[in-house]
């Protein structure tokens, strides 16, 4: 019970980004508090607690997607994204090789295994005159790939490079990976803020499943 409860506060601070800026008095704050938890039952309903205090409903509704609005590499709730994709199993898109192969302890280092790929490549972006990194580079935007999948996507059009995966997956094997991904269904057609703004909730959705999967 106690290795549950702290792999949850675990994931809990990894995607509120709880270690992360000023903490100090919120720390110091719990430090008081444990100094009257005296049994191993209190102090694990004091972690489940407050792990519910914050991974709330609106958290996950309306905070979470909030937080996936923009480009920082080192954003808590693209580590969460990515977190949430280990502890499901997921499959890369428009792979077999589950992203937690790459991640796990032992695993080859080898340069270019993986790559983090733009889905609405740089360069395309730049032709339909996105000329901005903050616009290009948003965490919404990003996926990882395995190396061939990232050679054979390149810098092709959405619409291009999602017909030749249509066609290689066949229509149930590419809405798996659209859904395992966070990607919504017809993304290719989308304006590129308005594919954003889904992808944004469906990651949210994402993370709170790994979330229930942890507590189960």
């Amino acid at each position: 019970e106690l290795n549950k409860v702290i792999t949850k506060w675990i994931f809990m601070s990894t995607i509120t980004g709880f270690y992360t800026g000023s903490t100090e008095s919120e720390v110091e704050k719990q430090f008081a508090d444990l100094r009257d938890v005296t049994t191993a039952e209190g102090f694990v309903a004091y972690l489940e607690a407050a792990i519910e205090t914050r991974l709330t409903d609106d958290f996950f509704t309306y905070s979470l997607p909030s937080s996936l609005e923009g480009s920082s590499a080192n954003s808590p709730s693209w580590f969460g994204y990515v977190a949430s994709l280990v502890v499901l199993g997921t499959p890369m898109l428009f792979s077999t090789s589950p992203l937690s192969q790459y991640f796990a302890i032992g695993a080859s280092g080898k340069k270019n295994a993986i790559d983090k790929h733009h889905i609405f490549p740089k360069s395309y972006l730049t032709k339909i005159g996105y000329d901005n990194d903050r616009d290009r580079n948003q965490i919404a935007n990003f996926t990882y790939l395995d190396y061939n999948t990232n050679i054979e996507i390149g810098d092709r059009a959405p619409a291009e490079y999602v017909a030749a995966f249509r066609e290689k997956l066949g229509e149930e094997g590419y809405a798996r990976t659209c859904r395992d991904n966070a990607l919504p269904l017809d993304f290719e057609s989308l304006e590129y803020p308005e594919f954003l703004a889904r992808r944004r909730v469906l990651m949210a959705g994402t993370i709170r499943k790994a979330y229930e999967r942890l507590c189960e």
